[in-house]
């Protein structure tokens, strides 16, 4: 039996084929194939892996990488340990079997089974270097040796072959031309989120246009901004090179945010999350509320990178003297929410990442996809309309952003409006954009720029309107409840706070806030969000609508909508004319009963433009502007008919 192994090896002899050139660097072993007739794979060829091994056999790595022109083949984790090991084994063994140690540096898989079905030293020593454990594990060298990929200027890395034992469950193309294909383990029931950007597909000579083109871009030969990646390939680029995949992957690398612009091109990827640390651990996505395991991985100097260009993008500080970031970009048609945390808090450097929707929530939308029924949204439409003072609270994922960008747009298109923000989330540029009149102010945590109460101070002195806070949560609360209190502004004012329901957040902003009592009073209504898990994955939806009134200065609750086994459903308060809410929402001369047929009618246009499809906000906006022409028209056409009366 040996015989045939000898014959077996000696067909792929060791390195006899093999120019891989190894070295040294630090905890990893760099490997130079750009000379190789194999390319450094070490999965398919046994003079590479010989080559590889018989370096290790002096020395324990952490990594092998393999590079080419233009890719890098990143072994890590049991491939690594598996090389590792059999350089431990294949030193050790030659004084008990040249034969056999030999095996080891081109076919580790077979010296371990062999020496594992023998006695004697052989077997203590495959045993002992952890070489028979690790090659139990794998059924071959596809699985034993399954590289993390990327091409050269990447500082990202994608395993270019699915997880073993895994069955295809689905798979499309997104519009950054990447492919996705999800696959299932029966073993752990873990779903994997496998991508493969378009630069895996790119040939040799592609690829080597990359590299001259970053070599280019590197050493500053092109100018431009944001064009220069595209000049830098156009400089380099050959006949027959696919320019247009070349710009946006040298773009993508180094004027973007690498492969998360891939993920994020998927519109069923809410959240990606990069998990310290980040080279020894995949990304996580959460597809359509389910999270699966990626086929990705961030590299220490990619995190480096990543964090570099969020502090000057951001302007704030991140370090291990401000460990915590809170930012936002924008990739493609999405703005993603940037979470980072670094040294001391963490094992090095973290994100998570989470998008903003494509396209802005309207409360039509929010009906249609089940957060609250019409009735529920007539009312808060109405309140909005006509200048209340509301809060949404909730749990951190509930849904309280979304709500509360799907209510500005119930304030009447001629309200000035002044959003604070210290993340911009809220759709202050969709608002401009249908030509309403809304001032967006910046707002910081730190000292990178003014601070939350200082920026409700400058929005009370742009002029009187609606003010919107994105999240009220320090010491702004007080300066904004003054306002309220005393009449400061003539709008809506609408923000959000963490809390589950009233008398939670009555604590929070009386307790924790330090607002007096009788100034939380002067809020008209609590909006209450819940986030539930659901078989086809969790949903965000409205739990409670409670109006707030003090007599005597102490806070008192009243539930207006509950969430019931039958959803979200009326308490009878409004339709038995004890609201109080309702009476304060009455114009002059109006009762209250004109104002409770007004909500059944924003009811009914509500659910009409749900069953016809306009829940998007430019289709929302032309359907109130058609209602308010229509209402135009029937008081012209009553104050005509009196005339006509009044003429006979």
């Amino acid at each position: 039996m040996y015989e045939l192994f000898d014959r077996l090896f000696d067909a792929g002899e060791a390195n006899s084929d093999c120019r891989c050139d190894p070295s040294v660097e630090g905890d990893r072993l760099a490997v130079d194939a750009t000379d190789c007739p194999s390319g450094g794979r070490l999965a398919e060829e046994a003079a590479c892996r010989a080559t590889v091994v018989e370096a290790l056999t002096a020395r324990d790595v952490e990594t092998v990488v393999t590079g080419t022109v233009g890719t890098e083949r990143a072994y890590e984790d049991d491939a690594a340990a598996l090389l590792v090991a059999a350089g431990r084994f294949a030193d050790a063994a030659r004084f008990h079997d040249d034969r056999l140690a030999d095996r080891a540096l081109g076919d580790p898989l077979g010296a371990a089974h062999e020496a594992s079905g023998r006695a004697g030293p052989v077997r203590r020593l495959a045993a002992e270097t952890g070489l028979a454990e690790l090659a139990a594990r794998v059924d071959g060298y596809r699985e034993a040796l399954r590289p993390f990929v990327g091409p050269a200027i990447s500082r990202w890395r994608v395993a270019a072959r699915p997880p073993p034992a895994a069955r295809l469950a689905s798979k499309r193309t997104l519009d950054s031309g990447a492919s996705v294909r999800v696959y299932e383990r029966p073993t752990d029931g873990v779903r994997t989120y496998h991508v493969e950007p378009v630069a895996h597909g790119l040939d040799k000579p592609a690829l080597a246009t990359l590299t001259a083109a970053y070599e280019r871009l590197a050493d500053g030969a092109v100018d431009g901004g944001e064009r220069a990646p595209g000049r830098a390939v156009r400089a380099v680029a050959n006949e027959d090179d696919p320019v247009a995949d070349l710009r946006a992957t040298l773009r993508k690398h180094t004027r973007g945010y690498g492969v998360v612009e891939d993920l994020f091109a998927d519109p069923h990827v809410s959240d990606v999350f990069a998990t310290a640390p980040v080279d020894e651990n995949t990304l996580w996505v959460r597809v359509d509320g389910e999270a699966m395991r990626t086929n990705v991985r961030l590299t220490d100097a990619g995190a480096e990178a990543l964090a570099s260009r969020f502090r000057r993008e951001s302007g704030r500080a991140f370090s291990g003297a401000d460990p915590t970031l809170d930012a936002a970009v924008a990739t493609g048609e999405r703005r993603i929410r940037v979470a980072g945390v670094t040294n001391p808090v963490s094992d090095g450097v973290a994100f998570a990442f989470r998008a903003g929707d494509r396209q802005p929530w309207t409360l039509p939308a929010l009906v249609a996809n089940g957060t609250l029924t019409a009735e529920a949204a007539a009312l808060l439409s109405v309140a909005v309309e006509r200048g209340a003072a509301g809060l949404i609270a909730g749990s951190r994922g509930a849904g309280k952003t979304t709500l509360l960008g799907a209510c500005l747009w119930e304030i009447p298109p001629w309200t000035r409006t002044v959003v604070i923000e210290d993340t911009p989330e809220l759709p202050v540029e969709a608002l401009q954009t249908e030509g309403r009149d809304v001032q967006g102010l910046r707002s910081a945590l730190d000292d990178t720029g003014p601070s939350p109460t200082e920026a409700l101070r400058t929005a009370l002195r742009l002029g009187d309107g609606a003010l919107v806070v994105g999240e009220i949560r320090g010491e702004e609360a007080t300066s904004l409840y003054e306002a309220m209190r005393v009449g400061a502004n003539d709008g809506a004012v609408l923000g959000t706070v963490h809390g589950d329901g009233g008398q939670d957040v009555r604590e929070r902003v009386v307790s924790d806030l330090d607002v007096p009592e009788s100034s939380f009073g002067v809020t008209d209504l609590l909006v209450s969000l819940e986030a539930v898990d659901r078989p086809d994955g969790p949903s965000r939806r409205v739990r409670a609508i409670e109006e707030i009134h003090s007599p005597d200065d102490a806070v008192q609750f009243a539930s207006l909508y509950e969430r019931t086994g039958e959803g979200l459903t009326s308490t009878g308060r409004l339709d038995r004319a004890n609201s109080r809410l309702l009476d304060t929402l009455a114009d002059p001369g109006e009762s209250y009963a004109d104002v409770r047929s007004r909500l059944t009618d924003r009811a009914a246009w509500l659910t009409g433009l749900v069953e016809a499809g306009r829940t998007d906000p430019a289709a929302v906006d032309r359907a109130r502007a058609e209602r308010l022409a229509d209402a135009d028209s029937a008081h012209e056409e009553t104050t005509a008919r009196g005339v006509r009366s009044g003429e006979r």
